[in-house]
């Protein structure tokens, strides 16, 4: 893993961090020596990471639908640490259902969760991130290959693009950058138990320019290259991870 030094002591707040990317993203910011606070739902899960890693990072149970509990989460972290320096909206879900089984009712559950809680939390976040501080949503590569039986999810990840593009330009002034990173398929525990066959692993090696499958920390190296200085130049943009899944 590359070495960030001016990582070290700058407040990165994480969403989703308990488990998968974002677990792995929790573990390598940290080790670059920031001060983590992560969210989650899994509370078991989050309190066994920060016993494992030890200073320098702190869990909250945190239900990103509701806006209390985003807007309490960052006010605390921001009173307790000062300046934000990062925040990466990396918490969502991916459900599979065909068109005419999705209700109403879950399609504004799983945009209250994968698209309004990144508007919360940039808006809560933004009166605290300093000159330099850089945002880092995530799509998904689904955006781009569109596969059936997850239109809500995509229509959620487009949206997260977006949402980016349009922040870069409103908080460009400020010194303030905006990215997007889309992984690929990522072997995280929950992908390999639920979704990801032998068969899947053969067509992705096939289907992929370089045929090794794709691992949550090799997302994290991206958003450490997002969140360092020595991106400083790049905002607005959309990041693939994919290992070139959808090149074309």
């Amino acid at each position: 893993m590359a070495s960030y030094e001016d990582l070290a002591d700058r407040l990165v707040l994480i969403t989703g961090g308990a488990n998968g990317i974002g677990q792995a993203m929790v573990e390598a910011f940290h080790a670059q020596g920031a001060i983590v606070s992560f969210c989650d739902l899994d509370e078991a899960g989050g309190k066994r990471l920060v016993k494992r890693l030890g200073e320098r990072i702190s869990f909250t149970k945190v239900d990103l639908t509701r806006e209390v509990d985003i807007k309490r989460w960052v006010a605390k972290e921001a009173k307790q640490h000062g300046n934000i320096h990062v925040l990466v909206n990396n918490a969502a879900r991916d459900p599979r259902s065909k068109l005419e089984n999705i209700k109403v009712k879950a399609w504004d559950d799983l945009f209250a969760g994968n698209l309004r809680a990144y508007f919360l939390t940039c808006r809560e976040a933004s009166p605290h991130l300093v000159k330099g501080a850089s945002v880092i949503n995530f799509s998904s590569i689904t955006f781009h290959n569109g596969p059936e039986e997850m239109s809500a999810y995509v229509a959620t990840k487009s949206a997260a693009i977006g949402l980016t593009r349009s922040l870069a330009r409103e908080l460009g002034p400020r010194r303030i950058r905006v990215n997007t990173i889309s992984p690929g398929w990522i072997m995280t525990d929950r992908q390999l138990k639920e979704y990801v066959s032998p068969s899947i692993k053969r067509e992705l090696k096939k289907i992929q320019c370089i045929p090794d499958l794709n691992q949550p920390k090799e997302v994290a190296e991206v958003a450490l290259f997002l969140a360092s200085d020595v991106s400083r130049a790049v905002t607005g943009q959309e990041i693939l991870v994919d290992r070139g899944w959808t090149h074309s």
